[in-house]
């Protein structure tokens, strides 16, 4: 399976009073995201119920290109802004895509 699409779900809460700034940082994140090789799709969704839980559904050719991302530039930086920004730790998952 090291070659086939591969799916991450991710789910983060801002800080009270930080929704809006997490919005237009995942926003610019899945833009730069998008451009990387390997990506199939990035998309950023909002709670419609709670404003301050967002979903990030990425999903790229193969883990390696996950791994890839995982290492870029903008990836470390929102590692390093995410503490001041997010109310604890993403919840992140993998699924395999059986289509």
């Amino acid at each position: 399976m090291e070659n086939e699409k591969i799916t991450v779900l991710e789910r983060i809460r801002a800080k009270p009073g930080m929704e809006d700034l997490v919005k237009l940082i995942l926003l610019q994140l899945a833009a730069e995201t998008r451009t990387e090789e390997g990506c199939v799709s990035n998309h950023v969704r909002q709670s419609a119920s709670d404003p301050g839980v967002f979903l990030s559904i990425e999903t790229w050719m193969n883990r390696d290109c996950l791994e890839r991302h995982s290492e870029t530039s903008h990836i470390d930086a929102f590692r390093r802004k995410a503490e001041d920004l997010l109310a604890g730790p993403s919840e992140i998952s993998l699924w395999e895509n059986l289509d």
